[in-house]
């Protein structure tokens, strides 16, 4: 589990592609200190797990199904990626629960800066735009932040200098394609709510039927 707390950004320095898949090997510096073979590191929001270590560099393996949902298959020899060490059990909380399984990714529409601030706005798929509500939490390339807004297609949030400083955002523009893995608290109780068989649309109908009815 992560917290969306960036801890530094590395620079990917090989890529070995496979037919559906990358070995990626990132340079870092602080991320070492504890870091270790079979350990999870988030990477641009993608939990990765650690095959090799050497000096100052991770080489971890990205499976296609981790292509298909996140930007690492666009990622290029000194692209830089946030990075964040799986949360120790006596570390501080400081974002929110990030489990590293992003569901899917956005595109950058408008980077607006305000004051201190930069509004970033970002229009994703109408399956993530579910999970998406004012003032929940969002993790965009790993990083944990606050919604501010939300549309029917979009929603934005706005960045304080440090964390555009610290992170890939200080990067981004309009255009960009970034990772988003919507708060898992949301997803467990539409679980709860709605099993498997049944949906929120035929839930509502029921609720309808019941109403009318009285059964």
């Amino acid at each position: 589990m992560f917290t969306g707390i960036v801890e530094e950004v590395g620079k990917v320095v090989g890529m070995n592609r496979g037919t559906k898949s990358v070995k990626l090997t990132v340079a870092a510096s602080l991320i070492f200190s504890d870091l270790g073979i079979g350990d999870s590191v988030s990477t641009n929001g993608v939990c990765l797990t650690v095959t090799h270590i050497s000096a100052n560099t991770f080489t971890a393996d990205v499976a296609h199904e981790s292509l298909n949902r996140s930007n690492l298959g666009a990622l290029k020899l000194q692209s830089s990626v946030n990075l964040e060490r799986a949360m120790s059990a006596c570390g501080r909380f400081g974002g929110h629960i990030v489990s590293g399984h992003i569901d899917g990714s956005g595109v950058i529409q408008a980077v607006k800066a305000d004051d201190i601030a930069i509004w970033y706005t970002i229009a994703t798929s109408s399956s993530i735009m579910t999970y998406i509500v004012e003032k929940g939490s969002i993790t965009i390339d790993g990083i944990s932040l606050t919604v501010a807004t939300v549309t029917d297609k979009t929603f934005s949030v706005s960045v304080i200098p440090h964390t555009a400083s610290q992170t890939t955002l200080r990067d981004r523009k309009v255009g960009d394609t970034v990772n988003l893995e919507t708060d898992i608290v949301g997803k467990y109780i539409e679980k709860l709510m709605y099993p498997p068989q049944e949906t929120a649309s035929t839930a509502k109908l029921s609720m309808e039927k019941i109403a009318q009815y009285g059964f």
